[in-house]
């Protein structure tokens, strides 16, 4: 089988190796898609230095190909979206059958069950509640599911800032009440305005950068919680502590490194994209073959114009 083995920076080179043995709790998996990470795109760059050979890729679709002898959950055919660790930009997974879940007949391109259970655990772990307001900075991938899920929560305003127009148009169309392009509007006076002075009562904060924090403490509420679910990467952040403490805002990190809290989210996330609660379409916008792997990171990086997300394909 063909994979996709980091050599050095920003340079992949494609292998022919066996497809992976599997364990006797475990599934083969022809993947059909693999989801670029922006928590792989440091590792991708060597900033800082990584060591060499690499194997990335963690966000998984596809097929299921032979099943372990004490499987008896699935069966060959079946479509799943999956999680692994590692080794996910190649044209087979082994994958343990407790770290996967149906697929049902949702389009395989659009199963990234990884990702959207970091999205239910963000929502579930911040608590929103009926008629709560809600700011949400970032209108990338993920600042997109966070916004799917939060809608089903019943919020009375969900206020989504961003400074790319495509990014603004794509959360308007998914349901945002009020978009704002924080380089011609003030965040502040917009939410101000639509609360009556008081803030939002969740502010998730969807971008890994500095300017986003910046913006958080000024919108949130007193005693209300910033959601972190950007992906902090490079130089140290600052926030104004004092402030912070004085507000006594409730802080979430929605990243969780316990496999079962994944799991969970990875159930209720995969139940609500099968039962159609909950799409993906129109958000994977760049799809690439492995052969150009590296340009799929490239996109993800620069994030050219209509971008959301890159996925390597099997076709």
């Amino acid at each position: 089988m063909r994979i996709a083995v980091l050599t050095g920076p920003e340079r992949f080179e494609i292998a022919e190796v066996p497809p992976p043995e599997i364990g006797p709790d475990e599934l083969l998996v022809r993947v059909a898609a693999s989801g670029v990470c922006a928590s792989e795109l440091a590792s991708w760059a060597g900033d800082p230095p990584v060591d060499y050979p690499r194997h990335l890729g963690h966000e998984v679709s596809g097929t299921v190909a032979a099943v372990g002898a004490e499987v008896d959950s699935f069966a060959v055919g079946d479509p799943v979206g999956v999680w692994v660790t590692s080794h996910g930009f190649a044209e087979f997974v082994a994958a343990k059958a407790a770290h996967c879940r149906p697929a049902g007949d949702v389009p395989l391109a659009e199963v990234l069950a990884e990702p959207l259970a970091c999205a239910v655990n963000a929502v579930e772990e911040a608590d929103v509640r009926l008629g709560d307001d809600v700011v949400l900075i970032g209108a990338g991938f993920m600042g997109n599911l966070v916004q799917s899920l939060v809608r089903l929560r019943g919020v009375r305003q969900l206020v989504v800032a961003d400074t790319r127009p495509d990014a603004l148009d794509r959360a308007r169309a998914l349901g945002a009440t009020r978009v704002v392009d924080v380089r011609h509007e003030s965040l502040a006076e917009v939410v101000g305005e639509l609360t009556g002075g008081r803030g939002a009562d969740l502010t998730f904060e969807c971008t890994g950068g500095q300017a986003a924090l910046d913006a958080v403490g000024e919108v949130t509420r007193m005693s209300g919680r910033i959601v972190l679910v950007g992906f902090h990467q490079g130089a140290p952040r600052q926030i104004n502590l004092a402030h912070w403490n004085w507000m006594a805002f409730g802080i979430v990190n929605a990243h969780y490194r316990d496999v079962d809290t994944i799991m969970r989210g990875m159930t209720v996330g995969m139940r609500l994209l099968v039962s159609g609660a909950v799409s993906l379409r129109g958000l994977v916008t760049h799809r690439f073959p492995l052969a150009e792997v590296d340009a799929a990171f490239r996109a993800a990086r620069t994030k050219p114009p209509g971008f959301a997300k890159a996925t390597v394909t099997f076709d």
